[in-house]
């Protein structure tokens, strides 16, 4: 399919999406125009609700291109919500344990988590290439492992808050956010007191995962698009018998391209404690951010740039959409149903195919039979 074709599939699938979310409003008596106002408003109504709807997307938009990279090599990373987890563990241990200089502290916390989700990922890679596992079996397995991980790590005392079911915050050294120092000390807050939209901008926990998720899915697409590794992992997902014949090693490469998956999953969880939780708990399922990130990866038609509006598209619609409830009463999970509608839509362009075939032929006066 021709890349303008994709783009209106995926925006004509996103109003088909809106539309099943209007129909499921108007069956449980509620105004969809006056909810979908509502929606906007709770996105763009204010500078905090700008800012939280980035702050919300940011993950999932990681999360999105950590499955596309793998997708574009050939391999269904559905362990991405595992390598988020394990990410944010080593993040929470090196931002706690380390000792180090500002920003210093950040990017080596960032990496820490990147490398041992890399390694995590890397078990999928190496079952895969050496004995034939389905990534798809192992990754789910691994997800378990990595909630149950998480919470066997909170088991130490020495990372454990006594009378919490959290981990002890990471150090201020170690935090990603925007501006955190100056938010709270006596200057930033006399300027902040008499500046009401940068007091609201801020006022969420902004961080510089938004910038290092951009950045991601650059280095990602260039990495693909432009050098010998992309060129070599693209040509083992594309036809393994193929790029055998020409000489690459297809059980590195897999191995390689699930540690780089898993390594920018990782990143994902590292910014997300050091960003915005500063701290990791005890978990009872799974967060879903790996999971979002399959949707996003899907809405974006695995393409890394385009993980960017799809991610906060994604987290607009969740965030804004979390105020249904509370502002007119209707159910927020009618979104859900909305962003469920917009994937399943996406993931079958044949249907818009055939749909364009009916209406040329019908122009053309054609027998449909």
């Amino acid at each position: 399919m021709k890349k303008n074709n994709k783009f209106m599939v995926t925006l004509f699938s996103i109003f088909l999406g809106l539309v099943v979310g209007a129909i499921i409003l108007l069956i449980s008596g509620y105004n969809p125009i006056e909810a979908y106002k509502v929606m906007f408003m709770g996105i763009f109504g204010s500078p905090k609700y700008i800012s939280y709807t980035i702050v919300r997307s940011t993950p999932i938009i990681i999360t999105g291109i950590s499955v596309a990279f793998a997708f574009k090599t050939g391999l269904f990373n559905i362990g991405a919500e595992g390598q988020f987890i394990i990410g944010s563990i080593f993040a929470m241990i090196a931002g706690y344990l380390f000792k180090l200089p500002p920003v210093i502290h950040g990017i080596v916390a960032i990496l820490v988590g990147a490398l041992a989700a890399g390694i995590w990922a890397g078990i999928v890679g190496v079952l895969k290439s050496k004995f034939g596992i389905n990534e798809v079996i192992s990754s789910i397995m691994l997800n378990w492992i990595a909630l149950y991980m998480n919470n066997y790590f909170l088991t130490f005392p020495a990372l454990r808050r006594p009378n919490s079911d959290a981990s002890f915050k990471v150090l201020d050294t170690a935090k990603i956010n925007f501006l955190g120092q100056w938010k709270v000390s006596e200057s930033g807050k006399a300027f902040l007191k008499n500046n009401e939209f940068l007091r609201e901008l801020l006022n969420p926990p902004v961080n510089y995962g938004f910038i290092i998720a951009i950045l991601l899915a650059i280095l990602v697409w260039y990495i693909l698009k432009h050098t010998t590794l992309g060129y070599q992992l693209k040509a083992v997902g594309y036809n393994r018998d193929a790029a055998e014949y020409g000489g690459i090693n297809i059980k590195k490469n897999i191995v390689v391209s699930m540690m780089i998956a898993g390594a920018i999953s990782g990143v994902a969880g590292a910014t997300q404690v050091l960003g915005v939780e500063h701290q990791i708990g005890i978990l009872a399922a799974s967060q879903g951010y790996g999971f979002n990130g399959m949707a996003v990866s899907l809405i974006a038609g695995n393409n890394p740039l385009a993980t960017i509006p799809a991610g906060l598209l994604f987290g607009g619609l969740t965030y804004g959409g979390g105020k249904l409830n509370s502002l007119i009463g209707a159910p927020s999970e009618v979104i859900n149903i909305a962003i469920g509608s917009i994937v399943f839509f996406v993931a079958m362009p044949k249907l818009f195919q055939m749909f364009g075939k009916i209406f040329t032929r019908r122009k053309r006066g054609e027998n449909l039979d």
